[in-house]
This record gives C-alpha cells, structure tokens and sequence, in this order.
C-alpha cells in the first residue's frame, strides 16, 4: 500500500510524491501519524462503545478513544471519552429530576439528586444516549411517550418506509441479481437546454412499464416531520425546476450524481442535503422507539419480530474538503433542525471556525469559498441527535452523523496493519454525501477509494448489537445495494464516474444530472490564437508515455530553435502540468537532454519550498528563465500571480475550466498590457486525446468537443470569433 499523503502534499492518482507527508490545509506544518509509542492503548480502544454508564464526577474511568477532532497533536489527557470532556452552550431549565418526576409521575419526589461535577462552570445534565446497536434507552421512550403530540406518526407509504422498511424480498434479490451483472435499463430526459437527467434502474424482468423516469415524485409527494416543515417550506418557495427535482430524487432514496454544483447554488444545495439527512435520521430514531414501545406492551416479545436498525448506530457519512466547509454543513444542519440545546458547541467553534487568517483581495471567489476559514483538511466528528438535543464531538458509535475528510476519516479506520483497522463503524451507514468533490480530486484520492470499499461490511465485534433488530439485508451482506449514495461537484471527471459505475449500487437507481457546457473559450474576452493538438495512443495504460513522446517530437524542438535563433524573442512561456508524475518527467528531460541545454527554465509545483517558487517567478517575469514548469495543484492551493506571460503551452487540459480562463485571460491578458509584448507571439497551445474528452467539453463547448474527438484533422485553432479558424493533418 502506498503511504499517505494528505491534500495537497499528496500526489493525485497511483503516483507517489518523494516529498511532503502531511501538511494542515494549504499551510506546510505538523500533521503525520504518532510513533506507536504510548498510542497502543488510544488505537485498540478507538471509538469503542461502552454500555457503562460512568460516574458524572469521576473521569479517570473514562474510556480512551482517538478523538473524533481529527488532531493528531493533542496531549494525552484529550484522549478521553468526548462524553467526559462535553461542554454546554446551554442550561436546562429546570433539574434533570425535576424533568424525570414531569415525565413519570411515578417516580418519588425523594428521589436524591445527582452529584455535580466539581467544575467552575455549569454543565447541561446528561442527557440519555443511544447504544451502538441504536436501541434508545427507557428514559427516551418515557420522553417520547409523555411527548406524543408533537410526533406524527410515520406515513407507511413514505418513501422511508418503502425503501428501508417492509420489501418484497423476492423483487428486491432480483433487483441486486441485476446490479451485480451490471443490467441496468437507462432513460434520458432532456428538461432544458442547460441540463438534463439520466436514470438507470435495475432491469428486471417483468418489471411494470411505468417504471419510467417520467413517474419519479416530485416535490409535491414527499411529506416531512413537522420540525422540518418550515425549513422546508422555505427552501422549496423559491425552489427552481433543477432543485425540485434534485430533491424529489434524494428524498425518494435515488443514488445522485449531481455535477453541476456552483458558488451561486452552493447554499441551496447544502439545504436540500440537510433536510434530507435531517429527515432520515429522525425517521429511523421514531421508528426505533415505535418498535420498543410494542415491545414494551408485548407480553409474548418471541412472537413479534421487528427488524429496524443496523449493526452500529451511524447512518450518515459526509465526505468534505475543509474544516470551513463542515462548519457550513454542520450550520445549514443546524439552521434546519432547530434543536434546544447544542453540547459542546463552543468548542467546535474554536476547533473548526474560528481562525484569523485572512486572503488578500484579489483571488479568485471561488478560492476564498473554500479556502477562506479554518482550511485544514484533517479532521472527522461525530454528531449525534436526542429529541431536543445536537451534540458535538461524540463518539462515533454513538453518533448519528459523521463528518470527516477523506484523509481524517482513513487515519481513523487504521493504518496499514489490518489486525488493528477498526472500520465497523461504517458498517451500517445509509446515507453516503460527498460535497464538493471537484475540491477533493485535488486532495489524495486515493483515500476516497479506500473509505467507499470499506463501507457496509459486516463489522468485526458485535458492539452491543441486538441482532433480533437487525434488517435482513444487513445480515445477508446487502447493505450497499440499499445504501444511497449523493454526490456533488462543480464538473465531473473519471474519478467521479468510476464512483457512479462500481460503488452506486442502489436497487432504487441512480439519477445523473449533466449540464450543458458553452465553453471556456468563449469566456475569455481575449483576441488570442488558441491551437488545439490531438494524439493517438496505442492503450489507455499507454496515454502517459505517447503524451510524453508528442510533446518531445512535436512541440519541443519548435521551442529549442526559435529560442537558439532569437533568445529574447520567445521568452516568457509557460507549461501548464496536470500531473505531478509528468511535471517530474518533463523537468527531468529539459535538465538532461542535449537538445534542450540552450532553454533556461524554471518549476513551481505543489512540493515546491516558498523560496524558491519567489525565485522562480522572479526569474520567469524578468526573463532570466524563458519557460516555466507550472502543476496543476499548486495552481489549485495557491492561485500564484505569475507575470512575464507571452505563450501558453497546457501539456494536459486542466480538470478545472475555471483554472483555463484564469490563466489565458487573467496571465497571458495582463501581459497584452506590457508595451515590449509583441502580440505575433501571443498563443494558446493545448494538447489531448480521447480519454481527455470530460475536460474538453468544459473548454471548447458541448457543441464542438465531439467534432475535435471525431475529426480527420488532429490540430484545430480557434480565435476569439470562437470559430475554428482551420484544420488539417499534422504528419
């Protein structure tokens, strides 16, 4: 197994970085895994749930656990139970007896109060968990029942209930038959000339024809909780056709892939996934305490059999980029639930949001969205839900939601000893949210990977499960087929497909929402001669090697004899890298080859030191270096001004089609303003092939990829008419 690597310290793909390990956000500082050292006992007892319940004045009996902070940096007295160490925000109103005796008459009035914790501040009285297995405690019921008239009963054709609930086994093993041969039945809807929508179902034989896309529900069918309605309603009264029917599709349990996410629809969308998880949360607690409320009334328990939870008690997994963009997760969430009391609130304030440094005033918006605030991409937390109660930081058996990083979250489910992973706590989640998934291919996806082949496997221990609770289809091993997973992201790429085709295995189906593309290059508001290159490969496996071979026989030696005939005539060129693993192998060849050794060039990639990127940009701007290597992540982490720009070379379209208006309008049109700058030599020079056809359409448009992927000629220019000025075959 590879090691580690962490944001944008980390190479992407399979390729191994020989540099960096793990930094904190986009700043090089500590971070990295503990010596094994006095950590023995902190990983075998790692998010174990315990059914003891500890004294409230005694914490040394607390048992130890990895913190779901996600700081690998804390002393050993924040190993202790999140539990022990909780904070309030908020005071009860009225003593924790008081609030028994109100709720059960019969409990005597003499009954002696609980000891308070010696502390200097007032503490909410403990409120009762929920076991691992998911299984409240009395006192819930006892709250529940002396609460009745605030809780609806469950509707028994919602789609909860259908979904999760009583099935046709038959139909639902038929539908998972399909799913493991890859038998899908696809139906394409185009609902406007900026979007459109395609479902795949499992094809199964004698299934009802109206099974069609045109049937799925719409927003006018889905009911909510009442505690959710006024969010709800504030959501959808505005609510445009994309968003309805994005909603309709996550509360009707569809797998969702949604790539059109945008700064402009980013908080709408953080709402619709808030009511969402909201609302199955709180439909499998009621539907836990309905079934313990029979089984309380059942004299003969053996003859009623009611399956309704999982292994572990999590249901929701969220997969973010930052430590910011959980703090705007956990908001949305909390603005939709509107709980009483918040534990430990405070705290996840000054972990998570609070943080003093502030981005200078020309990057870009959508670098300060995801970079502004605390930009740390190591963390995971646990949020948990009572009736009136959110609490942070707890435990992750204990908890109902889980937040994390792809990295924080794989420091967590253990490192490369198998023997001590400890992953049962996905075992049982529901609900799969990856936001901002554009943001995460930069990161390591590796991780990403690896958490989504540990999910929904039957767990190692039993930590307290009552498997005569348990749903059929978890102990049968089926979880993932009945797992939904959502997500979002502001374009889509191989990576995110690969999720779509081998990890979305819903019965229910999936639903993939595409957008149309005009293109990058009719954005650029720049009179610039923009040339794009087409190579054949022999395989997919070989892509990287003929990339290489077309720059090298191609594009470089033009480089080499105009800068022998004319040294300051072609200064100022720059070469967008992709990849980390071709920057390398391109910086090695100008170093090393003979034909090369007239061209002074210089390198800025995501590993390189502060100072030597300012050297290196100083020496491109005054002309010293005629050519810069420049990556795509370092781009991505730092936004870099450069200067000095009269040519533009992309070895690989950029993933982001943002990053390609930034750097042809933004650095080679500051420099139309230089008077030196002989406009003559102001061009766009883009290299691709098949396999590049995702980032493509993002460029030059929908309604011209395809003839640059299909055409005879393999070099296309284009001009800000944003017509193809010509085509012809490059031999």
């Amino acid at each position: 197994m590879a090691p580690f690597r962490r944001g944008k310290s980390g190479p992407r793909n399979n390729f191994t970085a020989s540099r960096g390990t793990f930094s904190r956000g986009r700043n090089h500082s500590r971070g990295g895994f503990r010596s094994n050292a006095g950590t023995t006992t902190a990983s075998k007892n790692a998010f174990h749930a315990s059914r003891v319940e500890e004294p409230a004045d005694d914490r040394s009996e607390s048992p130890v656990h990895i913190p779901e902070d996600g700081n690998p940096d804390i002393g050993s007295d924040e190993l202790l139970s999140e539990d022990d160490s909780s904070e309030s925000d908020t005071v009860s109103e009225k003593p924790y007896s008081v609030l028994l005796r109100t709720l059960n008459p019969r409990l005597p009035h003499s009954e002696p109060r609980k000891k308070r914790p010696k502390t200097g501040h007032i503490v909410t009285p403990e409120l009762p968990q929920e076991s691992s297995s998911g299984v409240l405690d009395a006192v819930e019921d006892v709250e529940t029942e002396g609460n009745s008239s605030e809780d609806e009963s469950l509707d028994e054709n919602d789609f909860f209930t259908h979904h999760f609930g009583d099935q046709n086994e038959e139909e639902t093993l038929q539908k998972i038959q399909a799913v493991k041969k890859n038998q899908w039945k696809a139906e394409k809807i185009v609902a406007s000339p900026s979007w459109s929508s395609t479902l795949r179902r499992p094809l199964v034989a004698g299934e009802a024809q109206d099974d069609s896309i045109e049937n799925l529900p719409t927003v006018r069918d889905l009911k909510f909780k009442p505690k959710l309605e006024a969010s709800a309603e504030e959501l959808l009264k505005n609510a445009d056709e994309l968003t309805n029917q994005i909603i309709a599709s996550m509360l009707s349990y569809h797998d969702v892939l949604f790539s059109a996410r945008s700064l402009d629809n980013a908080d709408t969308m953080r709402g619709v996934i808030s009511l969402h998880i909201l609302s199955h949360v709180f439909r499998t607690r009621d539907t836990v305490l309905k079934n313990n409320a029979k089984l309380s009334k059942n004299d003969n328990k053996e003859d009623l059999e009611l399956r309704d939870q999982g292994f572990t008690r999590p249901k929701i997994l969220m997969l973010l980029p930052t430590k910011q963009s959980c703090v705007k997760m956990v908001d949305a969430i909390i603005n939709s639930s509107r709980p009483d009391q918040q534990s430990n609130r405070k705290r996840f304030q000054d972990s998570y949001a609070n943080v003093e440094d502030e981005l200078s005033a020309d990057k870009p918006k959508d670098f300060k969205d995801l970079f502004g605030g605390n930009d740390d991409d190591m963390f995971r937390l646990g949020l948990s839900f009572t009736r009136k109660t959110v609490k942070f930081f707890s435990q992750f058996y204990n908890s109902d939601i889980i937040f994390a990083s792809p990295l924080g979250l794989r420091t967590a489910l253990g490192g490369e000893n198998k023997k001590k992973a400890d992953y049962d706590f996905l075992s049982s989640i529901e609900i799969v949210v990856m936001d901002q998934s554009d943001a995460l291919i930069m990161q390591n996806w590796e991780h990403v990977d690896y958490i989504f082949e540990h999910l929904n496997l039957q767990p190692k221990e039993a930590h307290g499960c009552d498997f005569s609770r348990v749903r059929s289809w978890y102990l049968d091993g089926h979880a993932k087929y009945l797992r939904q997973t959502i997500l979002f992201s502001a374009f889509n790429f191989p990576n995110l497909n690969r999720l779509y085709t081998q990890h979305m295995l819903n019965v229910a189906g999936k639903i993939k929402f595409t957008q149309a593309h005009d293109g990058a290059i009719v954005e650029l508001g720049l009179s610039v001669k923009q040339t794009f290159s087409r190579f054949d490969f022999v395989d997919p496996t070989s892509e990287p090697d003929d990339r290489f071979n077309y720059f090298t026989t191609a594009i470089l030696p033009s480089l080499t004899k105009s800068s022998s005939r004319n040294a300051g005539g072609h200064q100022g060129i720059l070469i967008f890298m992709p990849l980390y693993a071709d920057f390398v192998r391109v910086r090695n060849h100008l170093a090393a080859s003979s034909s090369t050794q007239n061209l002074s060039f210089g390198s800025v990639s995501e590993y390189t030191p502060v100072k030597d990127v300012a050297r290196a940009r100083s020496h491109f701007s005054t002309g010293r270096h005629s050519m810069l290597l420049y990556t795509e992540r370092s781009h991505h982490f730092r936004r870099y001004h450069l200067k000095g720009i009269k040519r533009v070379i992309f070895y690989g379209l950029p993933e982001n089609s943002l990053f390609y208006k930034e750097i042809v309008s933004g650095y080679l049109g500051s420099s139309f303003t230089d008077p030196d700058m002989d406009h003559r030599h102001a061009s766009v020079r883009c290299l691709f092939s098949k396999l590049d056809l995702l980032k493509l359409e993002r460029i030059v448009g929908t309604k011209r990829y395809m003839s640059l992927l299909s055409e005879k000629g393999d070099t296309f220019e284009f001009t800000a008419a944003f017509k193809p000025l010509r085509l012809w075959k490059t031999f």
